[in-house]
């Protein structure tokens, strides 16, 4: 049993230490180079240690997987982010609701909220060069990026950011959130009987980099839709569409998630289950936004519009959709895209299977990653948690492929990187599939011979 446990456990200890080494020196959001280097060798660690866990001991799968996923997320600890300064904004918002004011109500500039500032958010000494430092429109010096905007995070983000506020209030204690949330979603994922595809999470080195080290709340919003997408699978219809609202009114993008929960859903008539879920979905996303909604009003959406014509999802702002404009005009690429997550969403609705609604929920947020394109690797978070549940790692390559273009840019990257991808989620199941029936066949083809030699005799 020893034996068997030994090359796995090798293989997680040189993965940890090398994301220590990548966390604590690999560079930084402004000196990218060592980067490439190091993520490739976390990658190439991870996949080793997935495959020594095949031949581990059932019985001492789960508590190798909850080490490593402890151990994993505690490297993300050692450093201050070092390629993402959105953690600044967490620990601001939180710090401007315990002092009892709306987080939509001010930007991090104004005058008014001068009081609220430290030198960690506001460093008075150096020349405000890093590259995690910015300038106010009054010359002050700032970590919170975006200065002069609204946040943009939904309500049960902010409600997160108010709970963690007195655990530190500062960047290191939202870190340490994240780190909880990391492996409380590996405990998910073993609590749903996933003990070796837990790994693909809780080992995975996005789960270092961007749900500790720089700390982003979609970490919360990939536990929220474990959990809720398992109560879906139990058929607790009304606990599963709560927690799936509520993870849309983390980040909005697990809304993605929503057509995996309500698979073949249009291949008959609508279920009471169907209704509950979608009803308590959107009923707690609606009740999370009221206490700020009564604060701020339509205050509440922030600096959401500004965001999405910034990162390019509205028509005529085309930096996304880089692989449908590689084959399409520019004018047509949302239109396509649009087009194509509809066809896969209704693919869903229609024929997806009930009882693992993380199927239709990878292919539908997978897919609309892929046609979007986006830049942002943590968006991947969603996806990795999702291969956990499902199983199909080909779909790690999605956030890879964003981890890539972060580092690289540029449209060359982003249709290289996200090409490879989509080759990648094409190729590898037709392979799997060859695999199966060559397997199928070398099993069939012996019960015939002794059929034969029978009858001979």
């Amino acid at each position: 049993m020893l034996t068997r446990t030994l090359p796995c456990a090798a293989a997680l200890a040189a993965l940890v230490a090398s994301l220590a080494l990548t966390v604590t020196g690999g560079g930084t959001l402004a000196d990218r180079a060592p980067l490439y280097d190091w993520y490739l060798l976390d990658a190439a660690l991870f996949a080793l240690a997935l495959l020594l866990l095949r031949r581990v001991d059932d019985r001492q799968v789960v508590p190798v997987v909850l080490a490593g996923s402890i151990l994993v997320a505690a490297a993300g600890l050692l450093a201050p982010p070092r390629t993402s300064d959105d953690a600044y904004r967490y620990v601001w918002d939180g710090r401007v609701q315990a002092a009892g004011i709306s987080p939509y109500a001010h930007t991090p500039d104004d005058p008014a909220l001068r009081a609220l500032r430290d030198p960690g958010l506001f460093p008075t000494a150096g020349g405000c060069t890093a590259w995690d430092e910015h300038r106010t429109a009054a010359g002050d010096c700032t970590r919170i990026n975006r200065p002069a905007v609204h946040t943009v995070y939904p309500p049960v983000a902010e409600a997160w950011f108010l709970a963690v506020h007195p655990f530190g209030g500062g960047v290191r204690g939202v870190q340490a959130a994240g780190a909880l949330l990391a492996v409380a979603t590996t405990g998910a994922l073993l609590g749903g009987g996933r003990s070796r595809r837990a790994a693909r999470w809780g080992w995975c080195p996005g789960v270092t980099v961007w749900a500790v080290n720089d700390a982003h709340v979609d970490t919360l919003g990939a536990l929220l839709m474990v959990a809720g997408l398992g109560c879906v699978a139990r058929r607790r219809a009304g606990a599963g569409g709560a927690l799936l609202g509520a993870a849309v009114a983390t980040k909005l993008l697990p809304a993605l998630a929503l057509p995996g929960a309500l698979s073949g859903l249009l291949a008959r008539r609508p279920t009471r289950a169907g209704v509950v879920l979608l009803a308590s979905a959107l009923g707690t996303f609606a009740a999370a936004y009221l206490p700020y909604v009564a604060l701020s009003g339509v205050g509440v959406l922030g600096y959401l519009p500004g965001y999405l014509h910034e990162e390019g999802y509205e028509q005529g702002h085309l930096e996304r959709f880089g692989l449908v404009r590689a084959v399409l005009p520019d004018r047509w690429a949302p239109w396509a895209a649009a087009l194509v997550l509809a066809a896969v969403v209704l693919w869903v609705l229609r024929r997806g299977d009930p009882g693992r609604p993380w199927r239709g929920a990878l292919l539908v947020t997978g897919t609309a990653l892929l046609l979007v394109a986006p830049s942002y690797p943590w968006y991947g978070l969603l996806v990795v948690a999702l291969v956990a549940l499902d199983g199909r790692w080909e779909w790690l390559a999605v956030p890879a492929a964003g981890q890539v273009l972060y580092l690289a840019g540029g449209e060359d990257a982003q249709r290289t990187a996200y090409g490879a991808a989509l080759a990648c989620v094409l190729v590898v199941p037709l392979l799997r599939g060859l695999v199966r029936a060559g397997a199928t066949r070398a099993a069939v083809r012996p019960a015939g011979t002794a059929r034969q030699e029978m009858t001979k005799v």
